[in-house]
């Protein structure tokens, strides 16, 4: 199984967006907790030090395989026309 780790900080605001960062690619889950304990002491985590997810993601796979839709009035960026 070709799995790779993704190391992600997520943080909610009150209006309801997000701040997503990736921190990285990591080719062990032991080797994403590591980086994890490392992210969590620099600035800006450290205020914020629950909001770190790990998630496992198979190499070779497409993650979007049904499109996506944007809802009218959204923050998101209209295409051009």
């Amino acid at each position: 199984m070709n799995e790779v780790f993704l190391l992600w900080h997520v943080h909610e605001f009150a209006d309801g967006h997000e701040d997503v960062k990736l921190i990285g690619v990591y080719r062990t889950q032991i080797d994403a907790e590591a980086a994890l304990e490392r992210a969590r002491k620099q600035p800006g985590f450290a205020e914020l030090p629950d909001e770190f997810e790990i998630h496992a993601h198979q190499l070779n796979r497409d993650g979007w395989t049904e499109g996506y839709f944007t809802y009218p009035g959204s923050s998101s960026a209209e295409p051009e026309a």
